[in-house]
């Protein structure tokens, strides 16, 4: 048996946590494989909205097992409050959720660090969600983390140097802070924390391969944010890529089945960083009006432009996906004409391919298309298409050269369209 990988292919923000959803029914498990607090998948169903942190977006599947992988970083308070507003709302978490015991935490001073670099950087800031990603990816590879496992064995004395080297840095740095109130709460995740099934998820994983069950893997923020081949210095502190889901959960390259490619028919990122193809006109207020552009975690406003396929056939090559899926086609349903990004301009040469080092400067080509003008929410068929979305569908698969299987309409679980595409 292998496993099949979802990951986003573009800055993140590409709707996967709904595609997770929709696509669970078809698995024994979902295990999430990096990423922490700082990626939010929002799912909608049932008139209900949910934004997941860290848990993976499978929890809401009936039985299914799913699994917060080693590769993944854990803030205990955040979770503890995403976790029991869940339960709150009916679903039941302790039974079917397992975290790895090599999923590291995230410190109270991990978080202010984070705003402290962040600080000292002035106007080079990256733009991080604050909430301590970097800082614990950053103890992880200097082999000065804190892992879930190690609140059953010594953790007082691992928390209070861990702690003490953290303040040092920020006395160093003379930011002021207060710790009292943020180390309580995450105090009392640690205790919430012990209530779950802490497992070895490398040994989880393979058995449940070994005995025949089927696995989901999903990944969080999107490849042009991935720490090795996104738009460096403006990415996230993990990799975001397929290779990932391998690091990420003790599996072997082998176990990889299917792998399914997010993106959005249009194009946004969050923060700061380039991004070749932003409107900074009314066209791109309009995208970010139709698709409600605001980080589900942050609240920031996305900068929002359109489609770049430099970008995105570099991203699929790297996580050599074989299906693609695309989100939000709605919110391009009233625009007369659509353009799509096919080449690069830099210093006067038009290049193909994705650059070592992508800057502000970078001058998008485009290709134009004409626009469907027809409300697509209600269709549930790809035979209820216009025709000029067909068009629009083959041409971005000719350019890609991967079969886009399933097709958004709408937030809501049930606005999804599965195609069948010859292979």
């Amino acid at each position: 048996m292998k496993v099949d990988v979802l990951l986003g292919l573009q800055w993140g923000d590409e709707g996967k946590g709904k595609v997770v959803d929709v696509l669970t029914p078809r698995y024994d498990a979902v295990a999430r494989f990096q990423g922490g607090p700082n990626a939010g998948h929002t799912l909608e169903f049932e008139g209900q909205k949910y934004v997941l942190r860290s848990i993976p977006s499978g929890i809401f599947q009936g039985d299914k097992i799913n699994i917060i992988g080693n590769g993944v970083v854990l803030d205990p308070a955040l979770f503890k409050a995403e976790a029991e507003a869940l339960e709150a709302s009916g679903h039941s978490l302790k039974e079917r959720l397992h975290i790895s015991k090599k999923a590291h935490l995230i410190l109270p001073t991990h978080r202010i660090l984070d705003a402290a670099y962040e600080a000292a950087k002035g106007d080079s800031k990256v733009g991080t969600t604050g909430k301590g990603i970097g800082p614990t990816y950053t103890d992880k590879v200097s082999r000065n983390g804190i892992r879930v496992g190690d609140i059953l064995h010594d953790f007082n004395t691992k928390y209070a140097a861990a702690k003490a080297r953290h303040e040092q840095i920020l006395k160093s740095l003379n930011y002021e802070y207060d710790l009292t109130k943020i180390e309580q709460s995450w105090l009392e995740g640690i205790e919430y924390l012990k209530q779950f099934r802490l497992v070895d998820s490398e040994h989880e994983m393979n058995h449940l391969l070994a005995s025949g069950k089927s696995i989901l893997c999903e990944g969080a923020q999107g490849t042009m944010l991935d720490i090795d081949f996104g738009s460096y210095p403006f990415v996230t502190s993990s990799n975001t890529v397929c290779a990932g889901a391998c690091t990420g959960l003790g599996i072997a390259p082998n176990k990889i089945g299917e792998v399914y490619g997010i993106f959005k028919a249009y194009c946004t990122r969050v923060g700061s960083g380039p991004f070749p193809t932003e409107l900074f006109d009314k066209t791109g207020d309009q995208i970010c009006t139709l698709g409600h552009e605001f980080g589900s975690v942050t609240g920031r406003k996305r900068r929002c432009g359109w489609i770049d396929l430099v970008a995105l056939k570099y991203a699929i090559m790297i996580d050599g996906v074989t299906k693609l899926i695309m989100m939000k086609s709605d919110v391009l349903d009233s625009f007369e004409t659509i353009k799509a990004c096919v080449a690069y301009k830099i210093n006067g040469e038009e290049v193909d391919y994705f650059p070592f080092d992508i800057k502000e400067e970078v001058e998008p080509i485009y290709v134009e298309l004409p626009g469907w003008q027809t409300d697509m929410t209600k269709m549930q068929s790809e035979d209820e298409f216009p025709e000029e979305f067909n068009a629009y569908l083959s041409f971005l698969e000719e350019q890609l050269e991967v079969p886009i299987k399933i097709v958004s309409v709408g937030p809501d679980r049930e606005q999804t369209i599965e195609r069948y595409t010859e292979e």
